[in-house]
């Protein structure tokens, strides 16, 4: 029954939403027939400056250039019961590719692969499995995609020091796999800077916390506030809409920021980068490996984007502005030794870590974990 109810209300809100934006810059012309193919947004917003947009971004760029139908549908409410009739929603419209971005689906994804064996999913940063994590299973109608997190980060903490800032801060929302390498990754990154620049072993410090949710509140523009009071120059916001709070600190206290997921410059002239990754490169390469008969190349398995197939890095480009310097809001640091960092990694002339052993159930990793883990004698972390 409640199942039953989930769906019935899941249809109601996207007819609701569809009768609002069937044509136009949505890209979406179902007609009668439905839609092609439907993206299923997580909790967050269509326009979120995170993984819906962007994952829809690549959405309407493959099906518009081929005219093929498509719209996107947010659940009623963000569960797994709800992600479930959203998709049941999309399958009965007609839907035969469905894309679901972020980890939030992957139970509901591991249940739909069986009850919709003809439709295929693509599952954006996550692989099926069941609610209690003792099966995993990654069906032929199931594309997992993840994303080489630890090197975008990377690039971010590699940029702030050697553009001379010393003194960082990390605000990971919830410490799951993709968050934690984001982390993990600023903290190389700083630390292969600070010994390309010859500092002193400690001369950089980075105060690194989670704040256990994807939120844009008041406890968490606290936190950053804090922060930007204690010295800490840029803060490294890796936590959905807690880029907000961040941004929101960062413009009080003459502070800046480094975004996430997409490129966030345009959300705050205090963000001067994000670590971004390839979400609408990759949706688009998965939708033409289903156009042009080549599915297997990432059918039942998980495939990462990397700096190899240009699945993340630093903006590089401004929108709207031909010839346009992304790297304006720093003091040095220039498109120059971004590319020439970015060669490095890409060539894989530059070995990071993606996970380390953290004793707390949480994935909170304690300083000594981090310092230990990944090596770090230039950087001194404290953990919040």
């Amino acid at each position: 029954m409640k199942r039953i109810l989930a769906i019935a209300l899941a249809i109601m809100l996207v007819a609701a939403s569809l009768a609002g934006c069937s044509t136009g810059d949505n890209g979406t012309d179902g007609g009668s027939d439905g839609y092609e193919i439907a993206l299923i947004t997580d909790k967050g917003n269509i326009d979120d400056k995170s993984f819906n947009q962007g994952a829809w971004e690549g959405v309407v760029e493959f099906a518009g250039a081929n005219d093929i139908s498509h719209t996107y549908i947010k659940p009623e409410e963000a569960s797994d019961a709800g992600y479930l009739a959203a998709i049941d929603l999309a399958v009965q419209g007609g839907a035969e590719v469905v894309v679901t971005p972020g980890f939030l689906f992957e139970v509901p994804i591991y249940e739909a692969q069986t009850a919709y064996p003809d439709v295929k999913f693509i599952l954006l940063d996550g692989a099926p499995h069941t609610a209690d994590y003792s099966v995993f299973e990654t069906k032929d109608n199931v594309a997992s995609i993840f994303y080489a997190e630890e090197e975008s980060g990377f690039l971010a903490g590699y940029a702030a020091v050697m553009d001379g800032m010393t003194d960082l801060g990390f605000m990971g929302g919830m410490a799951v796999p993709a968050v934690q390498a984001f982390g993990y990754g600023f903290l190389q990154g700083a630390e292969y800077a600070a010994d390309d620049l010859g500092l002193a072993d400690g001369e950089v410090e980075v105060t690194y916390h989670y704040t256990g949710n994807f939120d844009e509140n008041d406890t968490n523009k606290a936190t950053a506030s804090t922060m930007y009071q204690e010295g800490v120059e840029v803060i490294f916001a890796a936590g959905g809409s807690v880029g907000k709070s961040v941004m929101s600190a960062a413009s009080e206290a003459d502070g800046k920021v480094i975004g996430v997921d997409v490129d966030q410059r345009y959300d705050s002239e205090t963000v001067i980068t994000s670590a971004t990754k390839g979400l609408a490169a990759s949706v688009i390469s998965v939708l033409e490996s289903i156009y042009n008969d080549n599915w297997e190349t990432y059918s039942g398995k998980s495939t990462y984007f990397n700096a190899t197939n240009d699945g993340v890095g630093l903006p590089t480009e401004v929108l709207g502005e031909e010839g346009g310097d992304a790297f304006d809001r720093f003091e040095s640091f220039d498109l120059a030794a971004y590319d020439e960092i970015f060669a490095e990694l890409s060539a894989g002339n530059i070995e990071l870590l993606r996970q380390i052993e953290v004793a707390d159930a949480t994935g909170y990793a304690t300083a000594d974990e981090l310092t230990e883990a990944l090596g770090l004698e230039k950087v001194d972390v404290t953990t919040r």
